[in-house]
């Protein structure tokens, strides 16, 4: 554990393992608070209930009005799609759906892999307010469980817990400034490590092809113009300031190279392609196993 002594505090939310460390055990209130927070955004953003905010979006075109973490989430979203040019988009939970990725875990393709729709043409997201002019599935994971623990750290400092460190399933935050060091999953072996980082106070988020795959080859990191798997990059770490730019970045490093990204964002980062090679920012030399 990064903090020997501490309490945690675990719990499931938005389809994965989170676990909340603190000096202190937090108080019976604190922990309702978070979950009600974690209850409220899958209630908003989740494409696997029926009853969500953003499933209304996927049933008919119209207007949503949702949450005010919806103007940032929109706007890293759309920086994202202009760097990727398409290939990163929210748009993308249809494509996941053709492939098997649905809300009834059936991981069976139903087609052939079905391109996102382009945002432009049915989609305006102006603040907190989405638009769409035809049914789309909306679909946030590539952002949304580091904006969550964005939220779930500001609501820890508000309530006392101004010390506290946020495992998301591995996507880290650390309000700090104690650094902590922490190993990097083998792309290809969930037990091994290809080298250690430490990081002060940030976040450090993964994403990777073997986290989530099914059938023949398939994985959850979709290309946006085409509807297929990313084949060329296998695995991506990102220290940034908030987890909802270091999860999301994580994820455009599929489709854009990290000094793309650096003219717009700063943060440190490694990706592992499919070849067997790896680059970095200087953030990460000297953190890699030979």
């Amino acid at each position: 554990m990064p903090h020997p002594g501490w309490a945690h505090f675990s719990f499931d939310g938005i389809g994965t393992s989170w676990e909340i460390s603190t000096p202190s055990r937090l108080s019976g209130e604190h922990r309702r608070g978070l979950l009600a927070t974690v209850e409220r955004y899958d209630a908003a953003w989740s494409r696997f209930r029926a009853d969500s905010l953003v499933a209304d979006a996927a049933r008919s075109p119209g207007r949503l009005e949702l949450p005010a973490e919806a103007a940032a989430l929109g706007d890293l979203y759309g920086t994202l799609y202009r760097l990727t040019e398409g290939a990163m988009t929210p748009l993308i939970g249809s494509s996941l759906e053709q492939l098997g990725y649905d809300a009834r875990y059936t991981l069976r393709p139903s087609g052939r892999p079905l391109p996102a729709p382009r945002w432009e043409d049915v989609l305006d997201w102006q603040g907190a307010v989405l638009t769409n002019t035809v049914p789309v599935v909306i679909d946030v994971g590539a952002a949304g469980k580091g904006q969550l623990a964005d939220l779930l750290s500001a609501q820890l400092r508000d309530g006392g817990y101004a010390e506290h460190f946020i495992d998301a399933s591995g996507d880290l935050l650390n309000p700090g400034p104690e650094p902590v060091e922490v190993a990097l999953e083998h792309p290809y072996d969930p037990t091994q490590a290809i080298g250690t980082i430490r990081f002060g106070a940030g976040a450090l988020c993964a994403s990777a092809a073997n986290r989530r795959a099914w059938a023949d080859g398939f994985h959850h990191v979709l290309d946006g113009t085409t509807g297929a798997p990313v084949r060329t990059v296998v695995a991506s770490w990102v220290m940034a300031e908030t987890a909802m730019v270091a999860d999301a970045l994580a994820t455009a490093l599929f489709f854009v190279d990290g000094p793309r990204l650096e003219k717009e964002f700063d943060f440190d980062w490694l990706t592992a392609y499919s070849d067997g090679h790896a680059e970095f920012s200087t953030g990460f030399e000297g953190a890699l196993f030979s």
